[in-house]
């Protein structure tokens, strides 16, 4: 008997930040600045890479999926049972860049986790703002 497949939920959080997206790409892939608006790392931007963001919770696993500079990157990430994947997606716009982070593949069962990462982004995204804007 085939167990039912399971409906993952995706947490999605968009913002349009007033800086060209070279300057979100390098947020979003330089480890010091991925220090200063998510966790400590050992990043780097090739498919494949296995890293480690670590905060004051514990850690994630992960490793880069998906490089395209600029516009997209995306890596898994595990941690306390939540097997995800991480998605950044740039949008040149007409002043700055559209960002979009994806989070998917939380399971129902998981709603703490869920919602911790709903408002784990908010918190994260708003950091990168600021990061972004004195670099």
């Amino acid at each position: 008997m085939n167990a039912p497949a399971t409906e993952t939920l995706t947490v999605t959080v968009e913002r349009d930040i007033p800086h060209p997206p070279e300057k979100l790409w390098r947020a979003l892939t330089q480890p010091h600045l991925i220090e200063e608006w998510l966790m400590k790392n050992d990043f780097r931007p090739d498919v494949g890479h296995r890293f480690t963001l670590s905060g004051d919770w514990g850690a994630a696993s992960c490793e880069v999926l998906e490089v395209e500079p600029l516009k997209t990157l995306s890596y898994t990430w595990s941690a306390m049972g939540l097997e995800s994947v991480v998605t950044f997606t740039l949008t040149k716009t007409g002043n700055g860049t559209h960002l979009r982070m994806d989070q998917a593949g939380f399971r129902p069962d998981q709603q703490q986790a869920y919602h911790g990462a709903q408002w784990g982004w908010n918190k994260f995204l708003a950091n990168l703002e600021q990061v972004v804007a004195r670099e």
